[in-house]
């Protein structure tokens, strides 16, 4: 079993900057992937950025260059560095950890973007 926790979000202007954690216990080190996934009211959820045990990083297109990724693996903990946010960066993020058979979500996190 995995439990992850993410801090709270909030409410940030346009252009602003944001950082999102994640705390992990449990089987950690068979999980394959720690990221962050996010869902807008009436879409589907969507990947932000994700890294690998080895730590590679990817993130979705929309993010590309504004977000980034980080983990610290002593602490169990995975950062998202959100800047130059966007309204259309509004929505539920949340973490998440998988391997091949297994994927665990935390409770999810809200962010608003708006002036």
């Amino acid at each position: 079993q995995v439990q992850l926790v993410e801090s709270a979000g909030g409410t940030v202007q346009p252009g602003g900057s944001l950082r999102l954690s994640c705390a992990a216990s449990g089987r950690i080190f068979s999980m394959n992937f720690m990221g962050w996934y996010r869902q807008a009211p009436g879409k589907d959820r969507e990947l932000v950025a994700r890294i690998s045990s080895g730590g590679i990083t990817e993130s979705g297109d929309s993010v590309a260059g504004r977000f980034a990724i980080s983990r610290d693996y002593a602490e169990n903990k995975v950062y998202l560095q959100m800047n130059n946010l966007k309204p259309e960066d509004t929505a539920v993020y949340f973490c998440n950890a998988q391997n091949s058979w297994q994927n665990y979500w935390g409770q999810g996190t809200q962010v608003t973007v708006s002036s």
